[in-house]
């Protein structure tokens, strides 16, 4: 029997960005900003969506990953009456909530990292940090130095072989799930994490709440080392990630499909059996809007996130096209403040905003694009034809990058069951055992049988 997270499909919220919240917390009080993340939550549920990530929330310095209190949601955005009044709003509308954990680091205002800054090699938290040593500096002329994370001397790495670190991560975990009945953790830098470590953490959270889904944050290096039953649920997908839009940018739908065949064919693909978390922008990375070189590319990236194997995730605004590079070690451009109220009046894109909803309810309706095994029909550079099989029944999917309309024949599975448009196509036409369709320049095709 599936999970909820594996029929998931998720909505990225980055709060402290999307309501406006000040760069820096200057810890003047707290500012009540979670009634405004509240009203996107029927927009969220309007696209399709059944669960949401949000974070980061642990109270912090600046962007929300120096975290300096994991049992305090940032002032910036409320209090934790605030969050839990959302958690229950989403519950209640049928949306899960999983929220950001940032445990590889945390910040500089960090109590126990205070600490060592006072009482040096006298305080009780000396072990809790890595290679704190006090015969070097810190660029912050501490007196001592430290191992950050990747360097960014603000972001402290915390020591998981002291077992009171682990405690203590474990203890606020524990909290979040008693205190807001929470449905998973996505945790930041999973990479950097101590196995051993996120083991305890699986059967810690298992024990506590049924179902509890943990998903890492993975760029390189082999999904399936984390990915097992004793581990994460599931990682972010990356590798797809940087095929859906370079597949595009570059006409070469060979490279997506590469990608899916080497991950999840059925005879052979490294991570079959495993579903990861797919999506085609997130606060780290360009906005889809702006790495893509034709405009219209947009519609059959996302007609292949939602459809082709994975949890598919849209990040807050992307769903109209909103635009955003980072600048230099910038991130705020991807993170912008909006206004909800009047981008639905009148949204960037609304062609595309109506296209995602449609995908959406195309994937709720259709159980095989959930969990049906992939199978290639077509690929040529600028155009590509799948089919996602359950039992006997599935979706037929096809798209086209070209600037120029496609005249397709495409083979078919089972060549003798009728097929129904399910984005509104006039006919149908089958020939010989093969589908014959037109389409437009970035156009999509889905049928089912």
């Amino acid at each position: 029997m599936s999970k909820w997270y594996d029929e998931a499909v998720f909505y990225h919220m980055y709060p402290l960005g999307m309501s406006g919240a000040p760069r820096v917390n200057d810890h003047s009080g707290t500012v009540h900003r979670f009634p405004a993340l509240e009203k996107w939550l029927p927009h969220v549920k309007s696209l399709g969506c059944t669960a949401i990530y949000i974070g980061p929330l642990f109270e912090s310095s600046t962007h929300g990953y120096d975290t300096r209190d994991y049992f305090k949601v940032d002032e910036r955005l409320g209090d934790n009456d605030d969050f839990r009044h959302f958690t229950e709003k989403a519950h209640s509308l049928g949306l899960r909530i999983v929220v950001d954990g940032v445990f590889n680091h945390v910040g500089r205002e960090f109590g126990p990292f205070e600490d060592v800054r006072r009482n040096r090699e006298a305080s009780p938290y000396c072990s809790w940090f890595k290679g704190l040593n006090f015969g070097w500096n810190s660029p912050y002329n501490d007196g001592f130095g430290y191992e950050a994370w990747h360097n960014c001397f603000e972001l402290v790495n915390l020591n998981y072989w002291e077992r009171g670190v682990r405690d203590y991560i474990l203890e606020a975990i524990g909290f979040w799930i008693s205190e807001f009945d929470i449905d998973g953790i996505r945790l930041d830098c999973a990479d950097c994490l101590d196995f051993s470590f996120m083991e305890e953490m699986h059967h810690f959270c298992d024990s506590r709440k049924a179902d509890f889904w943990l998903m890492g944050e993975v760029i390189h290096g082999d999904y399936s080392r984390y990915v097992k039953p004793h581990l994460l649920n599931s990682v972010t997908n990356y590798e797809l990630h940087k095929g859906l839009y370079s597949g595009h940018n570059d006409h070469n739908y060979f490279e997506i499909a590469h990608s899916i065949r080497r991950q999840f064919d059925a005879n052979g693909g490294i991570y079959r059996g495993l579903n990861l978390y797919t999506f085609v922008d997130n606060h780290d990375v360009d906005r889809i809007a702006s790495k893509l070189n034709v405009p219209g590319h947009i519609y059959p990236v996302y007609t292949l996130l939602f459809t082709l194997p994975g949890i598919p995730s849209i990040y807050y605004g992307s769903e109209w096209g909103i635009k955003g590079r980072k600048e230099g070690g910038n991130d705020d451009p991807l993170r912008p403040y909006v206004d909800l109220d009047k981008v639905l009046e009148n949204p960037d894109d609304p062609l595309l905003l109506e296209w995602v909803r449609t995908l959406g309810r195309v994937r709720k309706e259709n159980p095989a694009l959930v969990s049906g095994r992939y199978q290639e029909l077509l690929l040529t550079n600028r155009q590509y034809a799948f089919a996602r099989i359950l039992d006997d029944s599935g979706v037929i999917v096809a798209v086209n990058n070209d600037d120029k309309d496609a005249d397709l024949y495409i083979r078919l599975p089972y060549p003798d069951k009728e097929l129904h448009a399910l984005t509104g196509e006039d006919s149908i036409k089958t020939e010989n055992g093969s589908l014959h369709i037109k389409l437009k320049p970035d156009a999509s095709f889905l049928a089912a049988f």
